[in-house]
């Protein structure tokens, strides 16, 4: 699951179907020391995201033979969640995941790239479906692509900025904000405390992706104005290493009452490293606090 901490891995159990099909399992604890409950009575969504990340980097290793030490590159990752089916109950939350694998690229009988979509179901209630797809790359190849940059983590790191004020951002604890206020209301320097035990959960060459949706996540808080935000939606793309030694910008902006569904509002957010996109994400509220 490329986590360290086994209190990170949110899977439990899978079973092979067939050759592209997959049922996979899961629980989501009602606490967690990060991914915080919503309201104090929802799951974060974003504990379906990681738990959906979880299932493709599983089956690429224990179903379709990719050894450790290769790189999984996150291409594209969407997720739609019905937040009735998230609300907490007395026990944690049992998921069963039906896994489709659409797209299996292969080359010399090897992994390089694979599709997955799945319906993650609680008691048998459709939860959220998401999708996403991901390349696999060799350590030589992966060490020729990032040049002369070390992948211990050892590299130069960019010195921690102040975070922007937790409450305006959705957050508790200032240590889980991901952003720093800049002069503008819709533009933050992207603030990576490699220290954080859950987001660089062990040592890593560049910024995780799932950083860049918890910027998403709080830049869309911030500016909705909402402090106990629940995303219904995240559509993102991945264009290029997010590097530790280099500011990365993140802005957003609301999109169009008439581009979204009635009652639904949605940013779209993007960041920038170096004159270049390095992701952008469509995250999608209700119109209304829920």
């Amino acid at each position: 699951m490329h986590r360290a901490a086994v209190a990170e891995v949110m899977l439990t159990d899978w079973e092979r179907r067939d050759d592209t099909h997959f049922t996979v399992t899961a629980q989501w604890p009602r606490g967690h020391s990060f991914f915080t409950p919503v309201h104090g009575t929802h799951h974060d969504p974003l504990m379906a995201v990681e738990t959906f990340r979880q299932v493709g980097a599983l089956l690429g290793h224990a179903e379709f033979g990719v050894p450790f030490g290769h790189q999984f590159l996150m291409k594209d990752l969407s997720i739609t969640v019905q937040h009735e089916q998230l609300e907490m109950g007395g026990a944690p939350a049992s998921i069963d995941i039906d896994v489709t694998c659409t797209e299996v690229k292969r080359r010399g009988g090897r992994l390089v790239g694979l599709r997955y979509e799945a319906a993650l179901r609680r008691d048998g209630r459709l939860a959220a479906t998401a999708a996403a797809s991901y390349t696999c790359i060799a350590p030589a190849v992966y060490q020729r692509l990032r040049g002369d940059r070390p992948l211990s983590g050892e590299q130069r790191r960019l010195p921690l900025t102040a975070p922007a004020a937790p409450q305006s951002v959705g957050r508790i604890s200032p240590m889980d904000v991901v952003l720093s206020p800049t002069e503008r209301a819709d533009r933050w320097f992207l603030r990576a405390d490699t220290r954080h035990p859950v987001l660089f959960d062990h040592p890593v060459d560049h910024i995780p992706g799932m950083v860049l949706l918890e910027a998403a996540r709080q830049a869309t808080s911030a500016l909705l104005e909402r402090f106990a935000f629940l995303p219904l939606g995240m559509d993102s793309t991945f264009d290029l290493y997010a590097e530790l030694d280099a500011p990365c910008m993140i802005e957003a902006h609301e999109l169009p009452a008439g581009a979204v569904p009635e009652n639904r509002k949605a940013v779209r957010v993007t960041g920038h490293q170096n004159g270049s996109r390095v992701f952008s994400s469509i995250v999608t509220a209700a119109s209304y606090d829920l």
